[in-house]
């Protein structure tokens, strides 16, 4: 190896005077764990108290997709007009929260719906006529030659036999 190279790396490395740690930057442990306390700690702050009985939750975007969140802990303080849902949060379509979200839509929603609706319809072609097929070929011709076909079978397979 080149000793102008390994000089020049050894170099880097070091960041402060002699008895420094041989690092090029600090490493810094921060845990999820750490930024719950933190808002919990400060949602203790504007008095929350926790909403027992909820069982789902419901978030509608403007884009038609929806927030859903199954059995969450939701804590609300109706002075400060806070309100905290905690728990795990999917990202759903509208049309794949029906029929249960239909109770829970807003003119809003129902607008959106309806284009949606509309969108797939305009999507969805339908077929020109619902008529029974014309038959194309001649099912008793087929069965003419698998007759014919058994037939040849078998007087083979009695010369076969004698």
């Amino acid at each position: 190896m080149n000793p102008e190279k390994l000089k020049k790396l050894q170099e880097q490395v070091r960041i402060g005077g002699k008895g420094t740690a041989r690092r090029k930057k600090k490493v810094v442990h921060s845990t999820p764990a750490t930024d719950d306390k933190k808002l919990q700690s400060s949602l203790k702050k504007l008095s929350v108290n926790t909403i027992p009985g909820i069982e789902e939750v419901n978030i509608i975007k403007n884009d038609g997709s929806v927030i859903h969140f199954n059995n969450p802990k939701t804590q609300a303080s109706l002075s400060t007009n806070t309100f905290a849902i905690t728990g795990h949060g999917e990202n759903k379509q509208i049309s794949e929260m029906l029929p249960g979200i239909l109770t829970q839509l807003g003119p809003e929603g129902l607008m959106q719906l309806k284009k949606i609706a509309s969108d797939m319809m305009s999507t969805k072609k339908l077929p020109d006529d619902d008529d029974v097929p014309d038959l194309v070929e001649n099912f008793d011709e087929v069965a003419i030659n698998d007759i014919k076909i058994e037939d040849a079978v078998t007087s083979k397979a009695e010369n076969a036999v004698e």
